[in-house]
């Protein structure tokens, strides 16, 4: 038999078998880190537990364990360890924001990781409707719960723009009024730079101060050009608007509608916004028009109309004369009282044929 082979002295130095050591542990090492991340990528990118879309709102000042214990909680997700280790693999700590957050059915750990990185907050709505006044508009903002902070005084009437404004959750409601007072700049000098150049108002406040009242006085798209233009016929004769809404605005100060018909006496009762008795235009804007409403007062339709009364169906028929306008008035009232309305005699026929003698 040959002799075993004899190790050599270096194979068992002790440097030696340390340094084989030390190599075998990092094999074993990587070895079960990648396992590891094979086995988290797995779970990353894997279907959530949601069962349905679901709203969470993440509050500031929450660190990354916080927020995955609050999405275990929330049942966005059921591997807070996965989503930690995710966060930290893609270097994404310093990019977790806060906000109110929608989670879609069966997200994955990387679809909420994605979601709450990129910012991607839940926007709500708040819609302004066209022809309300600024403190009924400041009513509205407080009773949003999804605002947050108070309002120290009501804006000046007419200088907010009716539109819907989107905004996330905790926004200050001052915030709001700017967006809509810049908003209503924004129109009022596009609509004041395509006026008609014989519009009988001199400043953009007189503009807007008249379409507050066309807003008030009707509500149909088809109708907006024709009112404004019997108010610019008026002016322009040197009439008085006779407006009601101008004298529901003098009586409550704009706080809303009356609740009730104007009364006989409140006709003739001086406000310095009832145009039944001032000349002109009133002092200032009787509410916050719509862009549509200040558009069809700077090109109003082409008419020589001077009166209007509503029709008893929503709309409103208009005559060039009082007499014209009286029939109309008469029609209404009929139908007020619940009777039929006041059948005009047909136009005499012409007889062409000589007389008879």
């Amino acid at each position: 038999m040959p002799p075993p082979v004899r190790r050599s002295k270096r194979v068992r130095h002790p440097l030696v078998i340390v340094g084989n050591a030390i190599f075998t542990l990092l094999i074993l090492i990587a070895v079960a880190a990648g396992g590891a991340l094979y086995y988290g990528k797995q779970r990353f990118d894997a279907p959530g537990p949601l069962t349905e879309d679901k709203i969470v709102n993440i509050p500031n000042g929450l660190g990354i364990k916080e927020i995955s214990e609050l999405l275990v909680r929330e049942g966005v997700i059921q591997h807070p360890y996965v989503f930690v280790g995710g966060v930290i693999v893609l270097k994404a700590r310093a990019s977790l924001k806060h906000g109110e957050y929608q989670f879609t059915k069966n997200a994955s750990l990387s679809d909420v990781v994605d979601t709450i990185t990129e910012g991607k907050v839940v926007q709500h709505s708040f819609t302004v409707a066209e022809g309300l006044t600024s403190e009924q508009i400041v009513a509205r903002l407080l009773e949003t719960p999804t605002l947050s902070g108070q309002i120290k005084e009501i804006p000046r009437e007419g200088t907010l723009l009716p539109e819907t404004y989107k905004f996330t959750r905790g926004m200050e409601r001052v915030q709001i009024i700017q967006r809509m007072q810049q908003a209503h700049k924004r129109v009022v000098q596009d609509v004041w730079a395509h006026r008609s150049p014989d519009l009988p108002v001199t400043t953009p406040e007189q503009l807007v101060t008249l379409a507050s009242i066309v807003e008030k006085e009707t509500g149909r798209p088809d109708e907006r050009t024709r009112v404004a233009a019997v108010f610019v016929n008026r002016l322009k004769s040197k009439m008085r608007l006779q407006s009601d809404p101008t004298i529901i605005y003098g009586l409550t100060g704009g706080k809303g509608a009356l609740g009730r018909p104007i009364m006989k006496n409140e006709i003739d009762q001086a406000t310095p916004y009832n145009t039944y008795v001032i000349d002109g235009l009133p002092p200032g804007p009787i509410a916050n028009p719509g862009r549509a409403s200040l558009e069809a007062t700077a090109t109003p339709a082409r008419t020589k109309e001077l009166f209007f009364v509503a029709d008893g169906s929503g709309g409103h028929v208009f005559s060039e004369n009082y007499a014209e306008h009286q029939k109309h008035v008469a029609k209404l009232r009929a139908i007020e009282r619940g009777e039929p309305a006041p059948v005009e005699p047909p136009p005499a026929r012409r007889n062409n044929t000589a007389p008879r003698r």
